[in-house]
């Protein structure tokens, strides 16, 4: 029987969201092909002297304030505030900031690193898990790295071909590769020292996230838990050998097998049904954050496997540690506390997002909190000692609880909150009231500067669920979550999403000021002590704000959009301001209509600015969308358009944008040529583009349900097709 076959065809009340898996990339071939232990680097192309290199140790990153010059951590320092206290540039001159250079990463997909600069080099991380060592001051290309990442992993991504970045330790960099492996570089040359593999290699997992190095240890989690069979963990890796240290599972395994440790044993309790047997989820994504006197390290947990809980733990049950902050001691993996933002999960309210570390005075007496503003749309300060609640309040629109109670630390949660009695539209969405884009703390001001979004997303079981081994499955129907296919009604969606940049103050709980944007999915936040705040957004601006009122006071065209964070670093006495810019990830990738009318498109740079840079970027050419052609004649009919759009829903859109609309980083499915309608199945099934980044789907999909899938994406250009003419002869759509 055909997928398409086991669907019914749904009512449309959805509303507009975006998930994105991966299509096609372009960037420059080179290196050692992927095995185990590779010899050297073939990868490497050195260019450039750069800067004498020095080592990176704990001591400097520990005193990271006495050398504001670098950036030596992800964060800037293990408490991950992302504040520079460089003041060189300040609101008195922010005008005069321009460009000092820019860097053209050679490839054409999402950018979300966050640069280390050491001692004037650069190290940062675009698609495919690439690594570029630049010169601080000029931008020029010292060496390169391709790991050469097998397109077709492609298949086992949920959000973009995209890395978040490296970690500096001693005189290696480190680098997390989105097919598992972890790698270690010589820091002056680029030159493999040693490459081990930190996965499972039959589930799907990935890694998009950024190392950290804490006492030695590479520390490094992975992604994939939008698929099933993933089990999620965190591993620590000895810098200098690659050898594993230790192992910290995320959620129990079959209790048949015995477990690992007593944190396992206690989490098993809390699931119910054989939920080992979907993998669980709960993986280690992206953040992390380390408070080295009371030697603790935070890693946030992300979604069950699938996400719907009734699935993976039918009885019930808070399914520890999903969406969950986690307290490890740094040398053994041994857990010490936990806080669950978001007890049995079942709406992918991660806990992933950004962690911040701070002293805060609170009912008049010091804390040492945790700050996290996860998904779930309320803004968390914890005690970092024990995992306490201290205080809990809403940062965006929720409608899924009414609150979260103080004395046990739970949400109060709507009723239907968890659909069990029908869809649900809730607030925030699967994309979160924020998401993986880091935040800034001003330790002066005691105030958090966060991107923030309002995304509807309507949730409801997946009535035909089946669980297929490394296949993507979340046990909710998509088709809901889909935007309106009429005109007005899309537009009047839209109205409800909004992004913008808020200042947040963690004590009183309370909004301070906000900067409202053209839209959702903007960049990551800087803050420096010449009092402004940085941040670049979906349509390509790269801006400057007044840390204390939210003024903007500065802009520069980045020409395609931003999502990483900046930092800031000093070189030949002068600060700068670099970010990584390129229109791409979850957002852009398959937000169909509403990201496809922004008319953005990618060119991944490295942007660094200096106060009285001359440098200016290349001309920039508009996108201009061509005229839809006459769809191509294929036999149809009403039936299969519908039993087709159910398939794409279930395995196609979170590629190729919601409606078969591109978003702008991929072809456009509606546009596809006669010649490619020939060769559907092949591509399809037969994975003819897989070194392109297409995988086929032979085992996953049935040939009547490609054939579905192809007479949906007809009738989507055929629609398209019947709108541009109406519109040409001055008609009413």
């Amino acid at each position: 029987m055909s997928l398409a076959d086991t669907r019914k065809n749904h009512l449309n009340p959805g509303l507009f969201v975006a998930a994105a898996l991966l299509f096609t990339a372009c960037s420059k071939p080179a290196g050692e092909a992927p095995g185990n232990v590779p010899e050297g680097a073939a990868d490497v192309a050195p260019q450039a002297s750069g800067s004498p290199v020095t080592a990176v140790t704990g001591a400097r990153i520990l005193a990271a304030d006495s050398e504001p010059a670098n950036w030596l951590t992800h964060g800037r320092t293990y408490d991950e505030q992302r504040f520079s206290p460089l003041a060189e540039i300040s609101k008195d001159n922010v005008d005069e900031l321009g460009l000092a250079w820019y860097f053209d990463v050679p490839t054409y997909r999402g950018m979300e690193a966050t640069p280390i600069v050491v001692d004037g080099r650069m190290y940062v991380t675009g698609s495919w898990s690439m690594v570029y060592a630049l010169d601080a001051a000029t931008g020029q290309e010292l060496w390169r790295y391709d790991p050469q990442v097998d397109r077709k992993w492609t298949q086992y991504l949920c959000c973009d071909v995209v890395n978040r970045g490296v970690a500096a330790w001693g005189d290696s960099i480190f680098v997390a590769t989105l097919d598992g492996y972890l790698v270690s570089l010589d820091a002056k040359t680029g030159v493999v020292r040693w490459r081990v593999d930190t996965i499972d290699r039959k589930p799907p997992y990935s890694i998009t996230g950024a190392p950290r190095v804490v006492n030695g240890l590479v520390i490094i989690g992975n992604g994939g838990a939008e698929f099933q069979g993933i089990r999620g963990f965190v591993s620590a890796y000895d810098a200098k050998t690659g050898e594993m240290r230790w192992r910290f599972h995320t959620v129990p395994g079959n209790p048949d097998d015995g477990f690992e440790n007593a944190a396992m044993r206690m989490a098993a309790d809390t699931w119910t049904g054989e939920w080992w047997t979907f993998g669980g989820g709960g993986t280690v994504w992206d953040s992390m954050a380390y408070d080295p006197d009371l030697d603790l390290l935070y890693i946030g947990v992300g979604n069950g496997s699938p996400w719907n809980r009734k699935i993976r733990s039918p009885e019930g049950g808070d399914n520890l540690f999903l969406s969950s902050i986690v307290a490890l001691r740094p040398d053994t993996g041994e857990y010490v506390w936990h806080y669950q933002t978001t007890p049995g999960d079942t709406w992918d309210f991660t806990a992933t997002q950004h962690m911040v570390l701070a002293d805060l005075e609170i009912d008049g007496a010091p804390r040492k909190v945790l700050m996290q503003a996860p998904k779930n749309g309320f803004f968390y300060v914890l005690d970092r000692t024990n995992g306490e609640l201290i205080s809990a309040e809403a940062y965006v629109k929720v409608n899924w609880a009414t609150g979260i109670d103080e004395a046990t630390g739970r949400p109060v949660e709507a009723p239907n909150a968890r659909y069990t009695d029908g869809p649900f539209l809730i607030m925030p969405s699967v994309l979160g009231g924020h998401n993986w884009h880091p935040m800034a703390y001003n330790p002066a001001s005691q105030l958090v500067f966060m991107p923030t979004q309002d995304i509807p997303y309507v949730h409801a079981d997946d009535a035909n669920y089946e669980f297929v081994p490394g296949g993507g499955g979340t046990g909710t129907d998509f088709e809901f979550a889909a935007a309106p296919e009429d005109p007005a009604a899309a537009a009047e969606v839209a109205k409800m999403i909004s992004g913008q940049l808020v200042a947040w103050d963690p004590v009183e709980q309370k909004e301070v000021w906000r900067y409202q944007h053209a839209g959702p999915w903007n960049g990551g936040v800087l803050a420096t002590a010449g009092g402004l705040v940085f941040q670049g957004s979906l349509i390509g601006e790269f801006a400057a704000y007044d840390a204390a009122t939210g003024s903007r006071l500065w802009q520069f065209s980045g020409q395609t959009g931003i999502a990483a964070a900046p930092v800031s670093y000093a070189v030949n006495d002068q600060q700068h301001v670099a970010v990584a810019a390129g229109w791409g990830t979850f957002f852009a990738m398959a937000g169909g209509e509403m990201t496809a009318s922004l008319g953005m498109k990618n060119i991944s740079r490295i942007l660094a600015f200096r106060i009285g840079g001359t440098a200016s970027l290349p001309a920039y050419e508009p996108v201009e969308r061509p005229p839809m052609p006459k769809p191509v004649e294929v036999a149809t009919s009403a039936e299969l358009v519908a039993e087709g759009k159910n398939v794409y829903y279930e395995r196609c859109w979170h590629c190729h944008g919601d409606g078969a609309v591109s978003g702008g980083v991929i072809p456009d499915l509606r546009y596809a040529t006669a010649e490619t309608h020939a060769a559907w199945p092949a591509i399809v099934l037969g994975g003819s583009l897989a070194e392109k980044g297409m995988p086929g789907f032979a085992g996953m999909l049935a040939a009547e349900d490609v054939q579905a899938v192809q007479a949906y994406v007809l009738d989507r250009a055929r629609v398209a097709y019947e709108r541009q003419q109406a519109a040409d002869a001055g008609e009413q759509p």
